[in-house]
C-alpha cells in the first residue's frame, strides 16, 4: 500500500455529494444535495464531479472535539492503583511520569506524538480540535496537521496555585482573549481539595468570568458555581471517560444541562481517556444512563461534538453547521439507523466514508478519488475498504512501530500494518 496515484491531476475545488441525507441546524434534508466550492460550503452546485451517495448515507457537519493534549495520545492510559482514585490531577501526572508506559512513549519523537494525535482525531470524524497546551509547545506542528488544530485561543493550565504556569498569567491570558475574540480554555476544578474546589470563585475574584471562557473537565462544580457559569456564559468541555478512570465521579451533566450551560465533548488524551470521540460519546451515554437512570438524547450529544464546541472555540460562525458560506468541514457516514442523531450516537471508526476540512479530503473511501486533490494521501485498509488517507498514516504508524520495538497495537489507528 502506498500513496494514491495522484499525479498529474488537476485539483478539484468545486463538486457536490449528492443524494444523501443532510443533517443539520436541527432539520434533515431527506435524498439531498451538499455542494462544495474551494474551501466553503456553496448553496448552489457549481461545475465539478457529483458523487452520488445512494441514499445510503448520513451528511453531517465534521466533528469538533473540545479538549484534547496532543503529546499525550498513547495506550494505555494511567491511572490509580486498586482503585485509589485521585485528589487532583496532580498524583496522577507523578504515577504517569513513573510509568513503563512513559519510558516506552519516549521513543517517540514530539512530531511522531503530534501526528499521531491528529490521526487519532481524523480517524474518528474530527475535523477541529483543541490541543491543550501553550503555543511555543504546538505552534511548530499545527500549519502541518492533517486536521484543523486551532490556533486562536488563549489559556491557563488550571486556576489554582499548583498548576503548570502555562501562559502569561490567568489575567494576562483572558484579557487578550477577550481583545481577540478568542477563547479562553482551562482545565477547573479538577479535583476535590479545598483549592481546587475554589475555581470558579478565583475567576470571579479576578474579574475573568465571562463567555470566552472554554471549562475543562468541573468534576468539583457545586450547584452555586453552575449557576455562576451559567450566568457567565461560560462553556463546560466534558470528558466522562478521563473523569471516571481518574476520580471515580464526572461533572454534574444533567444539571448543567438544565442551566442552559453550553456543553462540549472532550476527549481528552488516551493517557486517561477513551481512544477518540466516538468512543466518548457512546461512553457518555452508559455514565448518564448509569447517573440519572434515563438517556441522554442523541440530539443533544449531536450538539456537544458540533455547534457547541463551535461555540465555545467562538467559531460558530465558521464550522459547526453545513451552512453556506461556512467552511466545508463535512463528515459522511453509513445510514445504519432510521435516526440520524442515534446513528451518529452509534457511528464507528469503521463506518466513515469520508472527512473534509476546507473542502479537502482528508480521509475518503475510493468512490471519491475523483475528489482527492493531490498525490499527498496514504491508501490503508478499514474493515476491508481501502481509503485515501490525506498525510501518511501507515508510514507513521510503522515508524511508531520500529522506534518502540514491537508490534504496537493503537486501537485509534483502525487499520493493520
Amino acid at each position: 500500500m502506498g500513496t494514491a496515484p495522484r499525479q498529474g491531476w488537476t485539483p478539484v475545488t468545486t463538486y457536490t455529494l449528492a443524494n444523501a441525507d443532510i443533517v443539520s441546524n436541527g432539520k434533515v434534508r431527506s435524498r439531498s444535495s451538499i455542494s462544495v466550492k474551494g474551501k466553503k460550503l456553496s448553496a448552489t452546485p457549481g461545475r465539478g464531479p457529483s458523487v452520488d451517495l445512494g441514499g445510503s448515507s448520513y451528511v453531517y457537519p465534521a466533528l469538533i472535539n473540545a479538549h484534547d493534549h496532543l503529546r499525550g495520545n498513547y495506550l494505555p492510559r494511567v491511572g490509580p492503583k486498586d482503585d485509589n482514585f485521585y485528589l487532583n490531577w496532580g498524583p496522577w501526572d507523578n504515577d504517569l511520569k513513573s510509568s513503563p508506559v512513559y519510558v516506552e512513549r519516549a521513543n517517540i519523537n514530539i512530531e511522531q506524538q503530534y501526528f499521531l494525535s491528529a490521526y487519532k482525531n481524523l480517524f474518528s470524524g474530527v475535523a477541529t480540535v483543541n490541543d491543550h497546551f501553550p503555543h511555543e509547545i504546538n505552534d511548530p506542528f499545527i500549519p502541518r496537521m492533517p486536521i484543523r488544530v486551532i490556533k486562536e485561543y488563549a489559556l491557563a493550565h488550571e486556576c489554582s496555585s499548583f498548576d503548570l504556569k502555562w501562559g502569561d498569567g490567568i489575567e494576562v491570558e483572558h484579557e487578550r482573549a477577550v481583545k481577540r475574540n478568542w477563547p479562553f480554555i482551562t482545565h477547573l476544578e479538577e479535583g476535590f481539595d479545598v483549592e481546587s474546589q475554589d475555581g470558579v470563585g478565583i475567576l470571579e475574584k479576578l474579574r475573568c468570568l465571562d463567555s470566552h471562557d472554554l471549562f475543562i473537565h468541573c468534576i468539583g462544580f457545586s450547584d452555586d458555581d453552575i449557576a455562576r457559569t451559567a450566568k457567565a456564559g461560560a462553556s463546560v468541555a466534558w470528558c466522562p471517560g478521563s473523569n471516571k478512570f481518574m476520580f471515580n465521579v464526572t461533572c454534574k451533566i444533567r444539571k448543567l444541562l438544565k442551566a442552559g450551560v453550553n456543553v462540549a465533548i472532550g476527549t481528552d488524551s488516551t493517557a486517561t481517556g477513551t481512544v477518540n470521540i466516538l468512543a466518548e460519546m457512546k461512553y457518555g451515554r452508559e455514565v448518564y444512563r448509569s447517573m440519572y437512570g434515563e438517556e441522554l438524547p442523541a440530539r443533544t450529544l449531536f450538539d456537544m461534538v458540533t455547534i457547541n464546541p463551535a461555540r465555545a472555540f467562538r467559531m460558530e460562525d465558521r464550522i459547526g453547521t453545513l451552512d453556506a458560506g461556512k467552511a466545508a468541514d463535512v463528515l459522511v457516514g453509513k445510514a445504519r439507523h432510521a435516526d440520524p442523531y442515534e446513528n451518529l450516537a452509534a457511528l464507528r471508526m469503521e463506518d466513515i466514508e469520508l472527512l473534509t476540512v476546507d473542502g479537502v479530503p482528508v480521509l475518503a473511501e475510493e468512490r471519491f478519488a475523483e475528489l482527492l486533490p493531490d498525490d499527498s494521501y496514504e491508501t490503508v485498509v478499514v474493515d476491508d475498504r481501502k481509503i485515501y488517507v490525506r498525510g501518511a498514516p501507515l508510514t507513521l504508524y510503522r515508524s511508531i512501530k520500529k522506534a518502540v520495538g514491537f508490534d504496537k497495537r493503537l486501537e485509534f489507528m483502525p487499520f493493520e500494518c
